[in-house]
């Protein structure tokens, strides 16, 4: 049960992460590219907690915190500067 567990949130996310890299090369526009970088740190935290989380360690904390709360100020200030350069 385990495996089949790991193979597919492996798949689920792998599959999370290429349409997001997809989204980021097509655009149309830079608040697109923003969200889907968005959804691929996203599917990249889910990894790492899920990572952490079957190998029931906590040494990985600090990483998912650090990765989250740069992907808020990225997210924040690309949406100012993009409200600003619409303006």
């Amino acid at each position: 049960m385990t495996v089949v567990l790991a193979v597919v949130l492996t798949v689920l996310l792998s599959t999370t992460a290429l349409l997001a890299l997809a989204r980021i090369y097509r655009g149309p526009s830079l608040l697109d590219r923003v969200i889907a970088a968005d959804l691929l740190l996203a599917a990249m935290l889910s990894a790492v907690g899920a990572e952490a989380a079957v190998n029931r360690h906590a040494t990985t904390l600090p990483v998912l915190v650090v990765l989250s709360l740069l992907g808020f100020v990225g997210s924040v200030a690309l949406v100012r500067f993009a409200a600003r350069e619409e303006s």
